[in-house]
């Protein structure tokens, strides 16, 4: 019986599967990193929501004090510079959010890469499987039909053997 042949592009199929696993597992990576951005992105408009709404109630705060009388001669000063360093804190956190939606901007776009990668890599790997199994089919016809020669040769001979 004739032996079965290696499938000669194996080491390439290996290959194709190692690049997909990796950019499976950089896709997997690529979404996590985003997730992180879009949370950093959240707790810092909340920071801001806590900020603007710090800023309000003192605001709120030294008008009612003014309003009652109960306010003092450095009040409405100390609390104009609270209310401007309260200010400065938010523009900075504004700038800080936009900033994080940037890093989300870039996270989105690596992400997008990431996802290309791997279909790539997985239509590659397909490919060779497909390759592979069409190649398996080609050789055990290969081998079928070689086989049926031999019993063919075989039984010529028998026969052969017979008739004298």
């Amino acid at each position: 019986m004739p032996k079965k042949p290696k499938y000669r592009l194996n080491v390439l199929l290996i290959i194709k599967e190692r690049a997909k696993k990796k950019a499976e597992i950089a896709l997997a990576k690529a979404i996590k990193k985003l997730n992180e951005e879009k949370e950093k992105l959240k707790e810092l408009e909340e920071e801001k929501k806590r900020i603007e709404k710090r800023i309000e109630e003192e605001k709120n705060e030294m008008r009612a004090k003014v309003a009652t009388g109960q306010a003092k001669m450095k009040d409405p000063q100390v609390c104009l510079n609270f209310i401007r360093k309260l200010t400065e804190d938010l523009e900075e956190q504004e700038k800080k959010i936009e900033e994080q939606k940037e890093e989300i901007k870039k996270a989105e776009k690596q992400l997008q890469r990431c996802r290309t990668d791997y279909i790539i890599a997985a239509q590659e790997m397909n490919m060779m499987e497909q390759h592979k199994e069409l190649w398996h089919k080609k050789m055990n016809h290969v081998l079928s039909m070689e086989e049926q020669k031999v019993l063919n040769e075989l039984g010529n001979v028998i026969h052969q053997m017979t008739k004298k």
